[in-house]
Formats: C-alpha cells, structure tokens, sequence
C-alpha cells in the first residue's frame, strides 16, 4: 500500500513509526558528524565551518534539482565534487596558515570562515526560506506499525553506503590508514614518512564531501533550504560526535542515532519547537559529565593546554594619562554640535556594543575563557527589563538595577557547571549555553511570548520623565560605558585582576598559589554577565521590541570580533573595536549589506597578522 507524504512532517504513529523517523533523522546527522570527528581526529580542530559546508551543499543541491531539473544521482555527484572542493578551500584559509597557533585559535578561524560563508550565501541566494522539491515521486510504504517513504529509503540508503565507503577507505587503502595514524598519532605518523598535509587536504575534503550530502538530504527532507541552517546542523553534528567520542568514527554514527531518536520522541511528545533545546540538553550534559563520550571508559577530559589564554597577550600600547579624560569630555559635549539624531543614534548603539565588549573582554581577555555564546547574557539582561517593565509596570531606573542582577545570577548558575572545562570543550558550552538560552526564550511562551517576542517596551525614564530624545538616550548610554570603563580599569588594576590574569596565563600555576579556579571564573563570569545584562537594558529599551531571533550566534561573533580587534585585556580597545564596527559600516553604507562578511574577513585577518588586537603592543 502507498500513498503520498510530505517527508519532515511530524509523525505521531506508533512507537515504531517514532523509531524509524528517529533513524532516518540520525542517518542525516550521521553524516555531519563523521565529518566533523574525522576533521577533530586529524587536525585536533573542533571545525565550526563544517555547518556551512553542509549548507551550501543543500544549496547547490538546490540549484541542480530547481534550476538543471537533475535528477538525483547527478545531483549527488555534483555535491560532492562542490563540497569537497570548498572542504579544501577552508583548509587552505582558515587551518593552514594558523599551524601552530593552538587549538582555540583554530576554532575561531573555523567559526570565523564559517560566518563569511554563510553570508556569503544569503547575498548569493538572498536571506529568504528556498522551497525544494524532491526529484521523484515521494511515496510510503507500511512497515509493521510504521510508515517508510521512498525519501526515507533513499537517505538510509546513501547514509549506510557512505558508511560503507569509508570504512572501506580507512581500512583497506594506503591513504586510508595515512588518516588513521594521522589521528592516532600526528608525530608519530610524520617521523614514519606519512604526508600529513596531504592527510590533512583529504581529510577536509572527505569531510566536506560529506557535510554536503547531508546538506542535501535534509534540504530534500524537509522541503527547504535556507542560509542560516548551518549553525544548527554543527551543533547537532558535534553532539552526536561528543556522545560517541570525538574521533571515534562508529561512535559517531551511535550518537547520532541516539540524538536523531532523542529529538524525535521530543517532538511527538512535547512538539515541534522543542527539539532543537533536546540537542542543546544532550549536547551540555555530554560536554559535563562525560566529554570522552558515552563509550569511553574514563571520564577525565581530552587534554586541552592548561593555560587559559587562547591568544597571546601583549603590553598594551601607552595612551597618554590626558588622552581618555579629554576623549570622554568631547564625546559628552558631542550631541551639542552634532544635531542629526540619525548619527547619535547609531553612536548609542555603538556605546551599547561598547559595554557588551566590555564584558566579553573580562573573561576572553583578563581571564583568558573564551565565549562565543555572550549575546545569551544580553538577552537575559533585555528580556528581564522588558518582562519587569511591561508585565509589573516597574520604572526603568528599577529595572536598571535589578536586570543586570538577575542575569549575573542567572549566567552564574548556568555557566558553573562548565567552568571546569577548559579550550575548546569551554568554546563549545557557552556556544551551547547562548544558544539554550534564546531557544527557552522561544518556548516559554507565558513569559517571553516566544517567537511573538515582546513589544511596546517603554523609553528609557529617570525620575518620571521619559527620554524621547536621540541625545537624550546618547548621554544615558554614554554615562553608562564610561561607568563601565571605570569599574573594568578599577578591577584591573586590583587584586581580582591579577588573580583572573593568574589564572587565564596558567591555571595550574594558579592553583599552586592558592587561587581557586572556579570561584575565580564564576566572579569574572557574573561581572561580565552583570555588564552584558546592563547593555540588554539599554538595547530593549532602545529597540522597544525584542525576539528570541534578536539575539543570534552572529551577534555573539559580531562582539568577539570587537574584543580581538581592539586588543585582549585592553578595555578602552574593547570600546574602540565596537566604536569602529558600529560606526564604519554605517557611515559606508555598501557595507551594510556585508557587515556580518566584514566580521567574519576581519575576525580572520586580525587572528592572522595581529592577534593581540590593533592597541596591542605589536605582534
């Protein structure tokens, strides 16, 4: 018996129905994932690009199918010669020329390619959900009590035969065992003749091949493609590698059958919304209480460097003792002269990132634990304003205080747990941490609203009077930042300072000396979050509408980049870094348009020739 079906959609059959879908879905993850741990075992690299990777395999699929009319096999074939070529070339830009630089730094210049590329993608094929039609007739057959499609067939088919491929690969070519005494032991496999650059090429290739395919797969199973779908996919991929073990290929594709079957029991029982926050549940929990995965026997984590720094920190370039008192002076009598409220606007915006930078640059740099989930604590901050302002009918100046406060707590109790985790593994949790915290935003609907968001955010008010003003709002963020720059100077010259710098240039050192880590990273982690909640204030406020969508993994690049671009442990390079990302792109307008481009070229330049930042002393 068959009939048609729209293959994606939720099946709420028998307990056998769930099953299938839960390893058809596990058949699209698998391939991300084998991909990613096999790029892991080579380069050591947790590769963030691969999401994109798999992204613009489903475009090109896409095209092929919606544009050539191909059928499916060529399609395939075209996808992937096109993804292992792009597999090669983030190799050669965003790996090869940062050996040696240290895992960490690694990720930031896959995360940074994979920022370009998917922007790259929406200024290609626009920003818009592209409809994407299977080419042959979709049909099911019964299977027990469950249903099989024909798309279905097709995906476990081309999943299991990858499989098959690769294994034959790794286990009976030359090349393959190359790969394989690569990831067991680079050195080792390099004193023994082993072209490990050429190891490294064809893994990226392979892996890039696969991201591709999978791209495909989903674009086909759920109907549609679209730009952003990469970020997602790298989450889910990395957690269904984390389960099994990074750089344990079966262990992967285990894992990525228990994620595919976890996030389908979630959707028949709970809906469609929440699985994405299952994914970031397994992907947390895996990362605390078991980073070696599921299977491995000890519980310790993967050695990581046991210094906190990710980049090298230098003596800041000498500002003169008059310099910062006489910049604060003009840019406070600025709004006199400068009357176009357009322009002191986006100056207001630029204090507001000024702060978020500010914040970042406590923990990335006087403390040396990167986050790449910081745009989670502006949100807690902005939606705590939003809730006590518009539900209690609070005063601004009250929920000014309490806002921030209550995303310090908030972002210390959620961040605790992973602040044993080090490097990468750290990198990771605040991406997942970010990312869980936008997506209870969009399921806990009697608060937020969810995908609604909240709207009618009142102005700013003190003492009664609301301001209404651009120079008005430009004086109340501009007191705001240099509040902030004067709290971050006083701290880092204190004894805390020294402490979190004690602790971000080596933590074993530190211990020995009677600092206690995680006291210590939970203080610099609740400051910060204190400072990133006071900008979420001023954001909400300014904005008077904010959604779980307003607060993006993009932004949290956007504010890494600011931080890396004035200069680590360097406040006022903070400043200056979003003073100049705000400002520039918007005084050029063609560069609007590329902005997010812009960071993610930018973020890779300055990781490259100047990574201690432009205020830095030099590289």
């Amino acid at each position: 018996m068959a009939a048609p079906l729209r293959s994606g959609t939720r099946r709420r059959g028998s307990m056998l129905d769930q099953l299938i879908n839960g390893l058809v879905v596990g058949n699209l993850y698998a391939l991300t994932a084998v991909g990613i741990t096999q790029i892991y075992g080579v380069a050591n690299v947790i590769n963030f690009a691969h999401g994109s990777l798999y992204m613009v395999g489903a475009f090109v699929g896409w095209m092929a199918v919606t544009w050539l009319g191909l059928p499916l096999l060529p399609t395939l074939l075209l996808v992937l010669v096109a993804s292992a070529l792009l597999g090669l070339a983030v190799e050669r830009v965003a790996i090869r020329p940062f050996a040696g630089s240290g895992r960490t730094v690694l990720l930031l210049t896959t995360i940074a390619a994979g920022l370009v590329l998917e922007q790259a993608a929406q200024l290609i094929w626009g920003p818009e959900t592209k409809a994407f039609h299977t080419p042959f007739a979709d049909v099911r057959v019964r299977v027990g009590g469950g249903f099989l499609s024909s798309l279905d067939l097709v995906i476990l088919a081309v999943g299991l035969t990858t499989a098959l491929a690769l294994w034959l690969f790794l286990k009976r070519s030359r090349l393959g065992w190359a790969v394989r005494a690569t990831a067991q032991d680079r050195e080792a496999a390099l004193q023994m003749g082993v072209d490990v650059n050429q190891v490294s090429r064809v893994s990226f290739a392979m892996a890039g091949a696969l991201a591709g395919v999978s791209g495909l797969l989903v674009g086909l199973y759920y109907h549609s493609v679209y730009p952003t779908m990469g970020f997602s996919a790298s989450l889910k991929g990395f957690t269904a590698a984390l389960l099994g073990g990074l750089g344990n290929i079966p262990g992967a594709l285990v894992g990525a059958y228990l994620l595919g079957t976890a996030e389908s029991l979630a959707v028949a029982w709970l809906g469609s919304t929440w699985r994405d926050l299952v994914g970031i549940g397994l992907l947390l929990g895996v990362l605390l209480f078991r980073p070696n995965g599921l299977f491995a026997a000890a519980r310790a984590l993967l050695p990581e460097p046991t210094a906190g720094t990710f980049i090298p920190i230098g003596r800041p370039l000498p500002i003169p003792r008059w310099a910062l008192p006489a910049a604060g002076a003009v840019a406070l009598a600025l709004p006199l002269v400068v009357r176009n409220g357009y322009w002191l606007q986006v100056l207001a915006t630029a204090w507001i990132f000024g702060l978020l930078a500010i914040s970042l640059n406590l923990i990335a740099g006087t403390a040396g634990q990167i986050s790449l989930g910081h745009a989670g604590f502006l949100a807690l901050g902005a939606y705590a304003s939003a809730i006590l302002t518009t539900r209690l009918q609070w005063p601004f100046l009250l929920s000014l205080a309490v806002a921030p406060v209550i995303a310090a707590a908030v972002g210390v109790v959620l961040c605790y747990p992973a602040l044993r985790l080090r490097g990468q593994y750290l990198a990771v949790a605040t991406i997942g941490l970010g990312q869980g915290i936008a997506l209870v935003a969009l399921n806990w609907t009697a608060l937020t609203r969810g995908p609604l968001g909240i709207s009618n955010i009142a102005p700013p008010g003190l003492f009664g009077v609301e301001i209404t003003s651009a120079a008005g709002f430009y004086w109340l963020t501009l007191t705001l930042l240099l509040g902030g720059i004067w709290v971050a100077e006083r701290l880092s010259g204190s004894y805390l300072g020294r402490a979190l710098r004690a602790v971000r240039e080596d933590e074993v050192a530190a211990r020995a000396y009677g600092v206690g880590l995680e006291r210590y990273k939970s203080i610099a982690f609740g400051l910060s979050a204190f400072i990133a909640g006071l900008a979420g204030v001023l954001l909400a406020h300014a904005y008077t509408y904010i959604a779980p969508d307003t607060f993006t993994h993009a932004m949290s690049l956007q504010v890494l980049t600011m931080v890396v671009l004035g200069g680590l442990d360097n406040t006022i390079g903070a400043v200056a870094g979003a003073l100049a990302l705000i400002v520039i792109p918007e005084s050029a307008r063609f560069l609007a348009e590329y902005r997010f481009l812009v960071y993610g070229l930018l973020l890779l330049v300055m990781l490259r020739f100047r990574p201690r930042g432009l205020l830095s002393a030099a590289s």
